[in-house]
């Protein structure tokens, strides 16, 4: 069964018409035979959007225009949640389309972060020396409005050939220590073609570390199954990256997915956009971050937005980025505190640019800024 059929067959069981589930740039898959036309997809996700209200009546045509650059996806376990929204929650704002995303800032660029440049064969991006990321799908349960990589996803699998060809780029580059499996979603994979991947990375002698990346525990709890479990389990240290953006995704059904992989062994990090109007809080941040950790999950990197196209209205800038990371430091414990990181744009790789706490002064001496603001004197000898 493909992944788009086995969502929809979910969401038949939980009463939702599978066809106003998904909105794409051009035909939607619903199974091997059906295809639906634009104006039919339109129809649909119009109806839907307007029942939850979670859409202006007088925005559904420039709507339907932002879907065409990155497509519109929602599951059964979004859809519940967003029925008691408002089109200006936290979860609203990430998941339903706006008209701001027509809108293109002179700076904005269709591969912010370069991956183009650094893709030596098709599913492979190799930025960093001892690392890759490989992307055996560029299919998500959801797509995010803000995502950095809206000109590639939803473009499905790789070809059994073109997954063969990035195995092979990994196996002959003997530098490669951590394999990062992003996408697209790789939990968006049936469960075989999940463990076949892990199988084939765990015979690469060389390769010592895999990750994942994934928003499924937070958008589609229901598919952390004990056979997806079993499917990842490796003799190797599988690392397992969820993104979350606020407290209000981190409901019982998704907590409850999150355990189900720690005690099954896997260690759990946090990757954060930081979003205006979501998150560009100290307080939403602080609540997000410790609840992360409760649920058994460090917070790893606070993103600054990408320069991705039509995104400018969810980022903040930097200023206030280190500002907010300031208020975390000293009032929440350490295990919370997330790495403020920066992708510098056209592929120059991320960079951490948290606030400076330290200022050189003459005589080998130091001015060390306290998480209270007061300054004090460090002699360097």
């Amino acid at each position: 069964m493909g992944c788009h059929s086995y969502y929809l067959s979910r969401y038949r069981k939980k009463g939702y018409n599978p066809q106003i589930l998904y909105y794409g740039a051009n035909t939607m898959t619903v199974s091997k035979n059906v295809v639906h036309s634009v104006k039919e997809q339109s129809h649909y996700l119009t109806k839907k959007l307007m029942d939850l209200k979670l859409v202006p009546p007088d925005h559904l045509q420039i709507i339907e225009k932002a879907c065409k650059n990155l497509p519109f996806n929602i599951t059964a376990h979004l859809l519940k949640m967003l029925e008691h929204q408002n089109e200006h929650s936290p979860i609203s704002r990430q998941f339903i389309p706006s008209p701001l995303e027509c809108k293109v800032g002179e700076d904005e660029l269709s591969d912010p972060i370069g991956d183009a440049s650094h893709s030596p064969v098709k599913g492979i991006i190799h930025r960093y020396p001892d690392r890759v990321l490989l992307t055996p799908t560029l299919t998500c349960p959801v797509y995010c409005r803000f995502c950095f990589r809206r000109e590639s996803v939803g473009h499905g699998l790789l070809k059994k050939l073109e997954l063969e060809r990035a195995l092979e780029y990994i196996k002959t580059n003997s530098d490669i220590w951590e394999v990062i499996l992003s996408g697209g979603d790789p939990f968006t994979l049936s469960s075989r073609r999940l463990k076949d991947l892990i199988s084939n990375l765990e015979k690469i002698e060389h390769v010592g570390v895999i990750r994942i990346h994934t928003r499924v525990p937070i958008v589609d709890p229901d598919k952390i199954t004990g056979r997806l479990i079993s499917a990842i389990k490796s003799k190797k240290p599988v690392f397992i990256v969820v993104h979350c953006n606020h407290s209000d995704e981190l409901i019982p059904e998704t907590e409850e997915a999150i355990a189900r992989l720690v005690d099954n062994g896997f260690p759990l990090l946090a990757q954060t956009v930081l979003l205006k109007g979501i998150n560009d809080n100290a307080n939403t941040l602080k609540t997000l971050m410790k609840r992360l950790v409760k649920c058994r999950v460090k917070p790893y990197y606070l993103h600054h937005g990408d320069k991705a196209e039509g995104t400018s209205h969810f980022r903040t800038t930097i200023t206030t980025g280190q500002k907010l990371v300031k208020k975390l430091r000293g009032s929440v414990s350490g295990l919370c505190q997330p790495n403020y990181m920066l992708d510098i744009p056209n592929g120059h790789g991320k960079v951490p640019i948290g606030p400076s706490y330290l200022e050189a002064s003459e005589d080998m001496n130091w001015n060390i800024t306290d998480w209270k603001g007061v300054k004090h004197q460090y002699r360097d000898e």
